[in-house]
């Protein structure tokens, strides 16, 4: 023992000879439980099998519902291809009911442009696309949808009253509901926070650079690094930087947390490197 009595502390095994981190070592067994609050740490977007990601990670965030929606049997191969039924879908929510028809990406939804669509305007059109939607959260077993506005997406007092309705016709019994603002007026419209409030909906951000306004849950999601306002995806994140991230996420704790690791094909390694640290490093 240590003076004053406290055990040495193992040496971290992910640590290399030179004293770099080594991302790609082996994780822990799935699900992190520090004090009373659960943490499900992943990626955005599968990126290697699926069966040998859910034996790494207990979570992913579906990215492929964003553009167009999947069959009903592909979305049935996922479920069974994970191989466990305790794993959890984060599903991106389809982007007819977030964009513009004229954005430049509409085409890829595989839907007609139509002035009814998107803005998360409650009309007939987008609430019929949820319906078709609902039916994919359905066969994933999935409670969990995240929404992401466009940068173009201001806080109008049009695009508040339309989110406001938009959002209390889906959000319905045990639905939890994330959302990502990508336009700053949103921060600034107290409007944002009751909307918020009164659903009980996350608001969704990147940790390192944002505080979320409201959230009965944390939903966090690591794009990369920031040049200014532009998203630099191709980070890999430094040790010190993961561990900047743990020490935010466990001050902010929920019940329920959620860390989704978005930055390309560094993504992966840096998930499970963060997973390891969460459930070896710093107790709460």
């Amino acid at each position: 023992m240590p003076q004053g009595g406290a055990a040495a502390r193992s040496p971290d095994p992910r640590k290399l000879s030179d004293g770099k981190v080594n991302f790609s070592c082996p994780a822990a067994d799935p699900g992190t439980r520090v004090g009373g609050s659960v943490f499900k740490v992943g990626c955005c977007g599968f990126q290697i099998s699926k069966r040998k990601y859910a034996e790494i990670f207990d979570l992913v965030e579906v990215q492929d519902t964003f553009y167009k929606l999947p069959s009903v049997e592909t979305v049935r191969r996922w479920r069974r291809d994970v191989g466990r039924d305790s794993f959890e879908f984060a599903v991106k929510a389809w982007m007819v009911f977030t964009h513009s028809p004229s954005s430049a990406i509409w085409r890829k939804s595989g839907v007609p442009p139509d002035s009814e669509y998107g803005s998360l305007k409650p009309t007939g059109k987008n609430l019929e696309s949820w319906e078709k939607f609902r039916e994919i959260l359905r066969e994933l077993n999935s409670s969990l949808v995240v929404f992401q506005s466009p940068p173009s997406f201001k806080a109008s007092d049009e695009n508040v009253r339309n989110s406001l309705e938009f959002f209390r016709s889906v959000k319905e019994g045990a639905l939890m509901v994330g959302w990502e603002i990508r336009d700053e007026s949103w921060l600034r419209r107290e409007e944002f926070r009751r909307i918020l409030e009164e659903l009980g909906i996350t608001h969704v951000v990147d940790p390192l650079y944002e505080s979320p306004v409201y959230g009965r849950f944390r939903y966090y999601r690591l794009h990369g690094s920031r040049k200014g306002k532009r998203i630099i995806y191709s980070h890999n994140y430094s040790e010190e930087e993961l561990l900047r991230l743990m020490d935010i996420v466990k001050r902010n704790a929920a019940e329920s947390n959620y860390v989704l690791f978005n930055n390309s094909y560094f993504s992966l390694e840096n998930a499970r490197a963060f997973k390891y640290m969460l459930e070896h490093h710093l107790p709460m």
